[in-house]
């Protein structure tokens, strides 16, 4: 049961707080969406985790989020902020239920073992073994292709920065794990101690500009490393020297990845990318800044693959028969369990089929 008349019914009810001995400010934030949230269901009409919880102000009105048992559910939060792109009160759902991932982690309350994977891939990134910070003499620029992009196709990861140094002859490349999934686990104290590890070798080595390939590598440096100036690839490449061109009567649908939701230029240049190679492009229901989510967003796959999966299967719905083209590896690994899927790095730099086509799929696949 959902409580739609809190003020009315918590006391008769015995409910508690929602911030219980909650740190003052995740108290107030806790108290602001009790008080601000409407209780309209907008948020709710394509989410997995609020169908099955309430609106952000319902769960207010239930859990008392200083427990580690009510805790817990933010970590089924995908933390896609559609939630946010939707509301309208502006309020910002996905935002809060990453403060309390941030309370629990701090206050013991989070057994990770479940992300044992993510966190162990993410170490791997960011070890010497991995690493690497290859910064020619007058360089002031690098490429920062992320962890999964060059692990899953290091021919394009190599074919992008050859072709991006033609336009940056000093440009340098930079392989290391930004740690967004600790950051979104919640350990923020590690995340900001790996990642400020980053900017100051950067910084340390006159570094001035990123530019990313990963939408969740450009995301934090666009967050936290307000020392540079951060751009993506997609707003650097040249469509007029693409060694690859993707056949112009190909019909593709483009994925928006979660942290590009409030990232217009970058979105826009991804399209004129396309266009620009004589792509036709078909968008979905929901895309720009309301696109879905892949499913892979807040490791909620973890700890919840049925909420995950869902996520998947609304992006296969509405992406019909066509192929799914986009700017993420992650998200291209998760649709492609579903749908046929590929990035526009891979469509540019080289040919490979989608990524990987699921078993139903009968169509012809985009030779790229």
């Amino acid at each position: 049961m959902f409580l739609k008349d809190a003020g009315a019914t918590r006391a008769s009810l015995g409910l508690p707080g929602p911030a219980g001995r909650c740190s003052p400010g995740l108290d107030q934030a806790l108290r602001r969406m009790q008080d601000a949230c409407t209780r309209c269901g907008a948020c709710q009409k394509y989410c997995a985790f609020l169908q099955e919880y309430g609106t952000p102000g319902e769960m207010m009105d239930i859990h008392d989020f200083s427990r580690p048992e009510s805790q817990k559910l933010a970590f089924e939060c995908s933390l896609c902020n559609l939630c946010r792109a939707v509301c309208p009160e502006k309020l910002n759902p996905g935002g809060l239920f990453l403060s309390i991932r941030r309370e629990a982690a701090g206050s013991g309350h989070v057994d990770f073992s479940p992300y044992k994977a993510i966190l162990g891939y993410e170490r791997k990134g960011s070890s010497p073994l991995f690493s690497c910070y290859a910064l020619p003499a007058g360089c002031d620029t690098v490429f920062f292709p992320g962890c999964t992009l060059p692990g899953t196709r290091p021919k394009t990861t190599w074919k992008l920065f050859e072709h991006l140094k033609k336009r940056i002859p000093h440009l340098g490349v930079v392989l290391d794990c930004c740690h967004k999934p600790s950051h979104d686990l919640g350990r923020q104290a590690h995340f900001e101690s790996m990642f400020n590890r980053i900017l100051d070798n950067l910084t340390g080595n006159n570094v001035q500009k990123v530019l990313t390939a990963c939408p969740n590598c450009h995301k934090m440096f666009s967050r936290y490393g307000f020392r540079f100036e951060v751009k993506t690839v997609y707003e650097v490449i040249d469509p007029g020297d693409l060694p690859v061109f993707i056949p112009g009567n190909r019909e593709v649908t483009v994925h928006d990845p979660c942290p590009m939701r409030e990232e217009t230029h970058v979105r826009a240049s991804v399209r004129n990318l396309l266009d620009a190679m004589g792509v036709s492009v078909t968008e979905m229901t929901h895309w720009g800044k309301k696109a879905l989510c892949c499913g892979e967003g807040g490791s909620v796959g973890f700890v919840r693959p049925d909420l995950a999966r869902k996520w998947g299967l609304l992006r296969q719905k509405e992406s019909g028969d066509r192929t799914i083209l986009t700017y993420c590896a992650g998200c291209a690994g998760f649709l492609g369990r579903t749908a046929p899927t590929f990035t526009l790095p891979t469509s540019c730099f080289h040919r490979r089929r989608p990524s990987p086509a699921p078993s139903r799929w009968s169509g012809p696949l985009l030779p790229i």
